[in-house]
């Protein structure tokens, strides 16, 4: 498939090897007047090995560019790329393939089976597809994530934060080349959300991996490599080496511009 010309983009710098990236990205809901334009001909490049976090006011884009990067929701325009294979256009069941063999998913909610152990639950898209995990691999994510003595216990055994480092281990097993996080830390407490996100971050430091989180919260942001803000559906400004307190202080200037520019509108997160 064809490759897009080099650009500008935020998110990388030129020269950078990229995981996932797009071109005039836009997304629409609805028709004629109630239309929504969630996300406005966004430009973007991801880095392979890196932790870039995704922030902006609620109704920003920021779960809907997710989930187009991801090939969870169609584009209304533009083009989308998943390392060097453009995956605007594919076919649902080449969509399912590729989700399934080059991207893992950690949601809010931990949408693990309740009747599984935690073993059984991380293995379990690769047993619905029929592979086998690499030992090696899933052993040192196991150990990564502190999971060792938990394997044996099914969900309802576990607290939020090992229930998430679960999901966090069935999203690394299959050594993706890219992890979508949204609101990984939602429904944790303080203590948990801290853990997961220490263990996204050595998933990136340690094992190689590339992570991008959808968030909120400023304290969560501060674990990535590089912050991209959007407002009004578009990327407005980037981050790297974020803080928490520069983040925030960042989020308190969209609130002010967005009120005053942007009173009304409604869109997707």
């Amino acid at each position: 498939m064809s490759t897009p010309a080099a650009q500008k983009a935020f998110g990388v710098a030129e020269g950078t090897e990229i995981a996932a990236r797009a071109l005039a990205l836009t997304k629409a809901y609805g028709t004629g007047e109630t239309t929504v334009l969630a996300l406005d001909a966004v430009d973007v490049a991801l880095a392979r090995r890196r932790f870039t976090a995704v922030m902006g006011p609620s109704g920003s884009g920021k779960s809907t560019l997710m989930h187009c990067l991801a090939g969870l929701d169609t584009v209304s325009a533009g083009q989308v790329w998943l390392g060097e294979t453009e995956i605007t256009g594919l076919s649902e069941r080449e969509l399912t393939r590729l989700r399934r063999d080059r991207v893992g998913f950690m949601f809010q909610s931990f949408n693990l089976l309740p009747t599984l152990n935690a073993a059984e639950n991380i293995t379990l898209p690769m047993d619905i597809a029929g592979r086998k995990p690499d030992p090696e691999w899933l052993e040192r994510v196991i150990d990564t994530l502190g999971l060792r003595d938990r394997l044996g216990h099914r969900p309802a055994q576990l607290s939020g934060g090992q229930q998430q480092r679960v999901a966090c281990a069935r999203a690394l097993a299959s050594r993706p080349e890219l992890i979508f996080a949204d609101e990984p830390t939602g429904n944790l407490d303080s203590r948990s959300g801290q853990e997961v996100l220490r263990f996204l971050r050595e998933a990136v430091d340690d094992l190689g991996q590339t992570v991008v989180m959808v968030t909120h919260d400023p304290g969560a942001a501060a674990h990535a490599d590089l912050v991209l803000f959007l407002a009004d559906g578009r990327i407005v400004d980037e981050m790297p080496e974020p803080t928490a307190e520069a983040v925030l202080e960042r989020l308190k200037r969209f609130d002010t511009i967005s009120g005053a520019g942007s009173a009304g509108k409604t869109g997707k997160s």
